[in-house]
């Protein structure tokens, strides 16, 4: 019986030594960051909320983005008009500049709608355009309406 008592008593202490053991050993996982790659993915997405979503300085931006670019579109537009104008009475070479000058504005035109469509399709930027912007701005249409 002695044997036996004594038996479970090296086996008592070799269990403890193995607990002890896993311990020291998830204690220095965290502590010299081992275990860092546990957490990552968690980490990883607060910070993402953080920086973005729960940032005052990035909502802010962005809805001052969504105005900049309905109104570059609309830049565009008036100055497209005004160029027509001016092209009625124009000179056959101030013509040409004027004709140039238009289809570079309507590349920017159509650059920027892209761009302000490319945002607004984004989940995390879509919050945070103002209800009176459209959703999707048309680069086919003739005039845009920034505001409702």
């Amino acid at each position: 019986m002695g044997q036996l008592r004594e038996g479970a008593h090296v086996g008592a202490w070799a269990v403890s030594g193995v607990i002890g053991l896993a311990v020291l050993y998830v204690i220095g996982a965290f502590a010299f960051g081992g275990a860092a790659w546990i957490t990552a993915p968690f980490r990883g997405e607060v910070d993402e909320r953080e920086n973005t979503v729960a940032s005052g300085e990035f909502r802010r931006t962005t809805y001052e983005t969504f105005f900049d670019l309905c109104a570059a579109v609309q830049n565009a537009e008036g100055t497209m008009q005004a160029l027509l104008e001016e092209r009625e009475t124009a000179s056959e070479a101030r013509a040409t500049q004027i004709d140039q000058s238009i289809t570079a504005l309507k590349a920017t035109r159509i650059e920027s709608v892209n761009d302000y469509n490319a945002k607004a399709a984004q989940e995390h930027r879509a919050p945070f355009r103002d209800q009176d912007l459209p959703y999707r701005l048309d680069a086919d249409a003739e005039r845009t309406t920034c505001a409702h």
